[in-house]
């Protein structure tokens, strides 16, 4: 069973975050991510862009991950 910690593992290795937060039970799995990557881009190429952070993990071993992504200026902004 797949854990938060290896998930944020999997992310970290393969993209670079400011703010990189995972919960879960090991089934089902949240993430905040802010990543520099995310500028310009809209949350469909954001979440995109995780995906390929994560390759074939989600297919095979994470079976859910709800995320919310930002880049550091979004993230800013939604902090007031």
């Amino acid at each position: 069973m797949v854990t938060p910690e290896q998930i944020k593992q999997y992310i970290t290795a393969n993209l670079p975050c400011d703010i990189l937060e995972v919960q879960g039970d090991g089934h089902h799995f949240e993430a905040l991510i802010v990543s520099p990557e995310f500028t310009g881009k809209n949350r469909v190429q954001q979440h995109q862009r995780v995906y390929l952070a994560l390759g074939d993990r989600m297919r095979e071993e994470i079976h859910a991950l709800s995320m919310k992504t930002y880049s550091p200026e979004q993230w800013a902004a939604a902090q007031g």
